[in-house]
């Protein structure tokens, strides 16, 4: 049997006025996605256990199939097996995002969590300059996608307490600095960053061109190395994953599957959709699972943007669930989850641990619930509920 997962990250929201009460979900056009319902089975899965932070790397832990709780240390040990940086068990990995900062009065505000989605080749101009001017036997740093990079403590501390800088959006930075054990080598780090970064002149060009500037770095999602069993020791499985973002590639690295790059995938509703779906089916030629993950809806929904969100979801139906739909027919027996991770409301622009939809659509006999459309609403009403690392188990078991 070929087994494949889409997931559409952040997909899930709220409903709003201004959409006749209805999520973005109801809003969008999903032919594809919602002919899965009326043939499948919908449901709710909680991805974000009580207790840890919904994120994406908590919640894609639960759906493919490890429970957070036991696995679970830190988003940035994840992108740094994806990026090739080698930990030794003292040692902590950063996410280190390249922002911008705005000041007003006497505070600092976090104006833009991406430096207005920096490009890949500006950022690690930026970036290798940090490592030139900062960098030490102690402080590494390493240049990764868009305007995510890394930097790694050698023999550092883990206990502080960082913040997302997507959750502080408009806010001012001074009540969201690190705070804990270790946090003044952080904050010191930042306040170096911003002088290496003011006058670079990277920013300066991007300042004439009425761009924002990427003048400071934020630190947080810090953790050491996991340890996860491979998809051939706990499924046996031989899989796959297609993603363009480090944390989603370093999972599937933890977990032993081949990490296939798709040129074009950005992270953001620009991404590459339908390579994604191409290189996905093609690589169910000689796998027996793929994970498809598509950045774009969360990353518009952190932007607050409900337009970009809408065109995500439905670009996502088209173009990779409606892609696969249709090219999986060739294989003779196929299992496909279809859902988001986490919900991402475009009002508050950041995670909730609320459960999510899901939806599991299998080759043969048609097994709907009684649903007709991909949604929070009709997942709910279906009754169905189920721990996020539940799912995987559930979509091998053809029940």
């Amino acid at each position: 049997m070929k087994v494949i997962i889409l997931l559409g990250d952040g997909m899930s929201d709220i409903a709003y006025s201004e959409l006749e009460n209805k999520s973005p979900l109801q809003h969008a056009a999903t032919p594809n996605m919602d002919f899965m319902v009326k043939n499948g089975h919908i449901g709710l899965a909680h991805t974000v256990p009580d207790g840890l932070p919904p994120g994406s790397d908590v919640a894609n832990l639960s759906v493919f199939g490890y429970d957070p709780r036991n696995c679970y240390t830190g988003r940035s040990p994840l992108e740094a097996i994806s990026m090739g940086v080698t930990l030794g068990s003292d040692d902590v990995a950063f996410r280190m995002n390249l922002v911008t900062l705005k000041p007003h009065g006497s505070s600092i505000y976090m104006q833009d969590f991406s430096a207005g989605h920096i490009s890949t080749t500006e950022a690690r101009e930026l970036v290798e300059t940090l490592q030139k001017e900062l960098g030490n036997a102690e402080i590494e740093f390493y240049p990764g996608v868009g305007y995510r990079h890394l930097m790694v403590w050698r023999g550092g501390k883990d206990v502080m307490r960082t913040t997302p800088p997507h959750d502080i959006t408009g806010k001012s930075v001074l009540d969201f600095l690190p705070t804990g054990d270790g946090s003044e080598t952080l904050n010191n780090i930042m306040n170096h960053a911003q002088m290496v970064l003011h006058d670079h002149p990277l920013n300066i060009k991007r300042k004439g061109e009425d761009k924002l500037p990427a003048n400071s770095v934020w630190l947080w999602g810090h953790g050491k190395t996991p340890r996860i069993e491979t998809y051939k020791e706990k499924f046996g499985l031989k899989g796959a994953v297609i993603s363009a973002v480090d944390l989603i590639k370093g999972i599937g690295i933890c977990a032993g599957l081949d990490v296939i790059n798709v040129e074009g995938a950005t992270g953001y509703i620009d991404t590459n959709y339908l390579g994604k779906a191409e290189a996905a089916l093609a690589a169910l030629e000689n796998h027996d699972f793929v994970y498809v993950h598509v950045e774009a809806p969360d990353e518009a929904s952190h932007a607050g943007n409900m337009q970009h969100k809408i065109q995500a979801i439905e670009d996502f139906d088209r173009l990779v669930v409606g892609t696969v739909l249709e090219g999986i027919k060739k294989f003779e027996e196929y299992a496909i989850l279809c859902m988001p991770d986490h919900p991402t409301p475009v009002k508050l622009m950041t995670h909730t641990s609320d459960p999510v939809p899901f939806v599991i659509y299998r080759s043969g006999e048609l097994r709907s619930n009684g649903a007709i459309s991909f949604d929070e609403f009709q997942a709910k009403a279906s009754g169905l509920d189920i721990d996020g690392h539940a799912l995987m188990p559930k979509l091998l078991s053809n029940c």
